[in-house]
């Protein structure tokens, strides 16, 4: 059974989920809030598999209460919602920890898979659409500058293989698992194994967060 806590400041938006989400046998929701404030409370209380969050919210937003809730470390993950795909904030939810995004539009099998693929550690955005995150969301990085182009060693890379970081490289660039296996001569089963140890090593919760750590730590490029 899959929990879920529908964090949005509009009644009638909660009731459309809670009434989709009970529909089915597998997920129940455990509470509404409101607000990012009472979003974060009702987690710590609550401890849902998933926080479906809006966030456009008054008080504080759903950007900051998906911060606060993913550095108390629990197990919940947050599926960020937004009226417009792909929009500004979108990133700031993937950058504060949310594991995926969607439009609030969503088609009612989306979203219901999109909770499950989080819950069960998987990200929202499917690898053959990373590539499309990527070229708005390299965006939003700051430009390299001559005074920056030498980035020290990250410690979140220390302990990766030369073949992890060789991965986790092409996982920056948008390659899916079939992808990287046939250009790199791996069995797809390899590669899924190899993913499975970037993300334990690094400490992302799920490919989204690897693509952004490939990034910022420079092993991709903004191009």
């Amino acid at each position: 059974m899959t929990t879920v806590l529908i964090a949005d400041d509009q009644p009638l938006q909660r009731l459309g989920f809670r009434m989709l989400l009970e529909s089915q046998d597998d997920m129940t929701v455990l509470g509404e809030a409101a607000d990012g404030s009472e979003a974060v409370r009702m987690t710590a209380e609550l401890r849902p598999d998933v926080v479906l969050m809006d966030v456009r919210m008054p008080g504080l937003d759903g950007i900051e209460a998906t911060r606060r809730i993913t550095a108390a470390g629990d197990r919940t993950r947050v599926l960020i919602l937004t009226t417009f795909d792909l929009d500004e904030y979108a990133y700031a939810g993937l950058r504060a920890g949310a594991s995926g995004f969607l439009v609030k539009d969503a088609q009612p099998q989306e979203l219901l898979s999109g909770i499950q693929a989080v819950a069960t550690g998987d990200a929202v955005v499917a690898p053959a659409l990373t590539r499309r995150l990527l070229d708005a969301y390299v965006h939003h990085l700051p430009a390299p500058g001559p005074e920056n182009t030498y980035l020290p060693p990250d410690p979140r890379l220390a302990s990766l293989t030369d073949r992890e970081r060789e991965i986790l490289t092409v996982i920056g660039k948008g390659w899916t698992n079939t992808e990287i296996a046939a250009r790199l001569h791996l069995a797809e089963s390899t590669v899924k194994t190899h993913v499975g140890r970037i993300l334990a090593k690094t400490g992302s919760r799920d490919r989204v967060q690897a693509v952004i750590l490939a990034y910022d730590t420079g092993l991709v490029n903004p191009s």
